[in-house]
């Protein structure tokens, strides 16, 4: 029996319900439709499985396994469908939408346009006259109707410095001239050429081979190795900008976002860091993505440091760490005493009796306790992020998104037609409740925030017929606190999609290049996509910031300090 089969018996099964008047009966036919369900969902993982040994079978035989024809449609897992539309609900009862403009006439929404002309630079004027051959005689002047018309033109802007030079016999030396400070000690090439890397690598995404070929195409006589050494060491005072970039970030927001995405560096496996809110993004490429990889993007790589006091011992609680480990521990690290990497190593080398998880957690707890005490670096009060598990417990507060959680609900994929309509009917109270949290965030009372804490615990303390539902319920129950953050800090986002939004530069990045081949070109490709990515939020040309710092005019207020602008500017 194949699985339409199954579906068409538990359809009739299904239909068949609604005259059972004994309870019991009832009960034990909802049991077995569980079991039903689990069964089936079984079976696929089974037929995967045994797929995967039948085509690795053949392979090793020397012949070839199943082809892996992805279906037209892979399950849509997604829920920003229902994130748009609970957006537009809101907009609308809170009066900021109108039903009557803001859809055509087939219901969909229509396009927001802003007028263009007004952020047109214009370069020149050239006036039109009419050719008044065979129009009336009684013309009268209106004026002028204007007309843009927006074009580029590429040339180049190839310069001969011819410096005088005077020789000395008494001296028996030649003395030439200098030339234009904007130009001199930067090699063969101009501001022009040195900006226009970084703009076609990081916005343009195009390889160093691609680069190459648009200079030649304009007769520029580069050559690749003077891309490829300009782009890993030509721009040093940009990486002093990113972290200043950063610092001004976090210091000038009540929290920050962050997710990660694959990296490749040297044909190794690694992961990018995002890390942003409404003022940056910022990118940090790591080894690996635990928690203490994800401590060091926080501090901007500074050097770690540790600390046993309460705070990490709070930490090894909730690390479930044995009363034994606790005991070992107590007994030899010193309470309140900061320890640098290599102090604190030492002091790890004498714990024999902790195995390498524990010395892990030991090193997370301590690390994230100095983190949380210490002043030199601005520390993060509030982390919105997904729930995966390097993110929690770095930062005081932990905010996590309802878009990852509803993902799960999207995930299950009921057979039983009964439970395809709990499943249904508890989507859309799950949306709904959305809906009011997006409702408290643009008007937060007192009142409001004691309804949601209180219809949340209505919702998730459901009980249905589909088992898998309610175990599904129960894990967003358990995450109450940090999904309802947003009440204590309205202005913090339901959902990480700025992050993840961070993450798509990243690997369209990588779609291209593939991979980066040194640290400083890793460091090189972090940097650009944070400055580039930031500016795009303050407004400010990528290109422009780069030529005024490249150029060395520094006419252009630092994006740093546009962000600490932006951000009292927010607070007013």
């Amino acid at each position: 029996m194949n699985i339409k089969d199954v579906q068409a018996e538990i359809t009739a099964i299904d239909q068949e319900l609604a005259s059972i008047d004994n309870e019991a009966s009832l009960a034990i036919i909802k049991k077995l439709l569980n079991i039903v369900e689990l069964l089936v969902g079984e079976n696929e993982r089974l037929e995967a499985g045994q797929q995967k040994l039948r085509d690795e079978n053949n392979r090793l035989k020397g012949e070839k396994g199943k082809p892996d024809i992805k279906p037209n449609k892979n399950k849509d897992i997604s829920s920003e469908d229902e994130r748009k539309k609970a957006e537009a609900n809101a907009n609308t009862d809170a009066g900021k939408g109108d039903e009557t403009t803001d859809k055509d006439d087939s219901g969909k929404k229509k396009r927001q346009r802003e007028p263009k002309l007004p952020n047109i630079k214009i370069d020149r004027e050239v006036i039109c006259p009419l050719n008044k051959d065979g129009l009336p005689d009684d013309l009268e002047s209106k004026g002028y109707e204007d007309v843009v018309i927006q074009d580029i033109i590429i040339t180049t802007n190839n310069t001969k410095y011819r410096c005088e030079v005077y020789y000395s016999p008494s001296h028996n030396k030649s003395y030439r001239a200098e030339l234009p400070e904007d130009v001199r000690g930067q090699g063969e090439y101009g501001s022009g050429i040195r900006t226009l890397i970084p703009i076609l690598k990081s916005e343009c995404n195009m390889s160093e081979k691609r680069i190459w070929g648009f200079f030649q195409n304009f007769s520029i006589n580069v050559s690749a190795t003077y891309i490829s050494q300009q782009w890993t060491n030509g721009y040093a005072l940009f990486h002093q900008e990113k972290s200043d970039i950063y610092r001004s970030g976090i210091s000038g927001c009540n929290y920050v976002q962050i997710d990660d995405t694959g990296a490749r560096v040297k044909g190794v496996n690694q992961y990018s860091q995002i890390v942003c809110n409404p003022l940056f993004t910022a990118y940090f490429t790591t080894e690996k993505k635990d928690r203490l990889s994800v401590l060091g993007v926080l501090t901007d790589f500074a050097p770690c440091q540790y600390i046993y006091n309460e705070r990490s011992q709070a930490l090894l609680g909730t690390f479930d760490l044995s009363a034994k480990a606790r005991e070992a521990i107590d007994a030899h690290l010193s309470v309140d005493k900061p320890m640098n990497e290599a102090e604190f190593q030492e002091e790890l080398a004498q714990l024999d009796s902790l195995g390498v998880r524990q010395k892990t957690r030991l090193s997370e707890a301590c690390a994230i306790a100095f983190y949380q005490q210490q002043s030199d670096f601005p520390v993060i009060g509030t982390l919105l992020a997904d729930d995966a598990p390097q993110f929690k417990l770095l930062t005081e507060n932990l905010g996590l998104c309802w878009i990852h959680d509803a993902r799960h609900y999207k995930k299950l994929s009921p057979i039983v037609p009964i439970h395809q309509q709990i499943l249904a009917d508890f989507r859309s109270q799950y949306w709904a409740y959305y809906t009011e949290l997006l409702k408290y965030k643009a008007d937060p009372t007192e009142d409001k925030k004691e309804w949601l804490s209180n219809q949340f615990d209505k919702i998730f303390s459901t009980t249905t017929a589909y088992d898998d539902l309610d175990q599904r319920i129960a894990k967003t129950l358990a995450k109450k606190t940090e999904l309802l953050r947003v009440l204590e800090l309205p202005e913090l986002p339901l959902h990480n999609n700025a992050a993840e939004l961070g993450a798509r530069v990243q690997a369209r990045y990588r779609d291209v290049s593939f991979q980066t081949r040194s640290e400083k070109g890793t460091k090189a490709k972090d940097t650009f996509m944070t400055i580039n990515q930031t500016a795009k939020k303050l407004g400010v040309s990528f290109y422009d910031y780069v030529y005024d710092r490249v150029s060395s005019q520094f006419k252009l207020p630092s994006l740093a300090d546009l962000i600490a602008q932006k951000a009292q500017a927010l607070t007013v």
